[in-house]
């Protein structure tokens, strides 16, 4: 309800709820977590199926009331463990709790005959309205649909939509100052934790974890041995091709993963400079920079839309890693889907290139600029990249070198690479390398 009512971000929504509650068994933490994922990510869908029993439209019932029902059918639909009737009983329950006894009966009334009927629902059908079917099915807004069918066709629509609503497992960064005694040593602590771990195909740092309880409690976390990172993320500074000595700048960094990335790669030489625009964001790198002891990394308060004359061509790398629409991580943080809208990815196209507009001239002649976005829309990639090239002293170098063999050819030949899910085995994300000329 809170999200809902005002609009805050989900997983700060949850994180500050689970750390209030902290003190709750792991089992009963992981409910209240899938129970809040699942029903903001299935959303459209639960409020079809609620729209086919309810005798009053979805959008004007009373808000607890219109949650309650959300909750209860993603129980009802997506959690096996729990029986039909404790989900009907206790969504009676709190709405008599909760001051709606008028409403108990509207309530299990609904929540029983979805329970009874669930296998009889007439979903729209595809053949006749593909674009509806599939914003049901995978609870995706049509205008999403729309934009991914122009930039990317039908078949690849469909497979982002149905990867955007897989289980994902987190993806940690050891330090790779490790040797491979110390990670086995680490895995073997995780281990004994109930963590299950693998490794990632795409880089030999990279682990993929289930089963955390907190990040706090991981082992190595504390020590600054790992971190929390995609690996989508992780290519950004494996891209970089960043030398001992270099000076790279980070001009939107929060919460700071690749700057202390960066960081790891200089072994203690160079400098990397972490700027982002608000003191909290820049407090988080500060935490981050102290637990993972960079001492080679400082952090800047700067709004990248202003233009820093004391940074021109200063910068060996530069970082433009910038404010994006986030599609490409609604598996992670799925109400993103809800607020976007054609205007709102009109704006940030138009504050990217204010961006980059104001710090393209930091990197130094014959310096890498890595661009990148936590997205899938082509007007916010690879339509950026030519604008940059066109319009500044810039080329695009091949990706090739710098990848994992399973990501080169392709685009990443021509210095660009969009990942996709259901794709590639992490977020969606895009990353581009550019020279500036001598």
């Amino acid at each position: 309800m809170e999200m809902e009512r005002d609009g805050g971000f989900g997983n700060l929504v949850l994180r500050q709820v689970l750390q209030k509650y902290d003190y709750l068994p792991l089992r009963e933490k992981a409910f209240i977590k899938r129970v809040t994922e699942g029903t903001v990510e299935r959303r459209i869908e639960l409020d079809y199926i609620i729209g086919r029993f309810s005798s009053v439209p979805v959008p004007k019932m009373k808000p607890l009331i219109r949650e309650l029902l959300r909750m209860s059918v993603y129980q009802l639909f997506y959690m096996d463990g729990v029986p039909d009737n404790a989900v009907c009983n206790e969504a009676v329950r709190l709405a008599q709790k909760r001051h709606f006894q008028s409403l108990k009966g509207f309530v299990n009334g609904v929540l029983r005959n979805i329970a009874r009927n669930r296998e009889k629902i007439d979903y729209p059908d595809s053949e006749k309205d593909w674009k509806k079917a599939l914003s049901i099915r995978y609870s995706m807004p049509e205008f999403l649909i729309s934009l991914w069918e122009e930039d990317y066709g039908r078949e690849r629509t469909k497979g982002m939509c149905q990867a955007l609503l897989a289980v994902k497992p987190v993806c940690i960064r050891m330090s790779e100052r490790l040797s491979k005694a110390q990670q086995k040593e680490l895995e073997d602590q995780w281990e004994k934790v109930g963590i299950v771990w693998e490794r990632h195909p795409y880089l030999p740092y990279a682990r993929e974890c289930r089963n955390l309880d907190g990040l706090h409690k991981l082992p190595g976390f504390s020590e600054g041995l790992v971190t929390v990172q995609d690996v989508s993320s992780m290519l950004v500074t494996e891209c970089a091709g960043i030398r001992a000595g270099d000076f790279v700048l980070d001009v939107c960094a929060a919460p700071g993963g690749k700057s202390l990335h960066a960081a790891c790669k200089l072994s203690g030489s160079g400098r990397v400079e972490a700027r982002d625009v608000s003191l909290e964001k820049a407090a988080l790198i500060r935490e981050s920079a102290e637990r993972m002891r960079a001492e080679n990394l400082s952090v800047e308060v700067w709004d990248a839309r202003l233009f820093d004359r004391k940074m021109e061509g200063k910068a060996d790398v530069l970082y433009l890693d910038l404010p994006c629409s986030g599609l490409g991580i609604l598996g992670r943080k799925p109400d993103i889907k809800y607020h976007a809208t054609e205007e709102s990815l009109e704006e940030l196209v138009k504050l990217q290139r204010e961006i980059i507009e104001a710090c393209w001239r930091y990197v130094k002649p014959g310096g890498i600029i890595v661009y990148s976005t936590c997205t899938i829309h082509r007007a916010e990639n690879e339509e950026q990249v030519r604008w940059m090239c066109d319009r500044f002293p810039l080329a695009a170098e091949s990706l090739a070198p710098y990848l994992p063999e399973a990501l080169r050819g392709g685009e990443a030949e021509s210095g660009m690479l969009q990942l996709v899910p259901g794709e590639h085995q992490c977020d969606g994300f895009f990353l581009a390398r550019m020279r500036r000329a001598l």
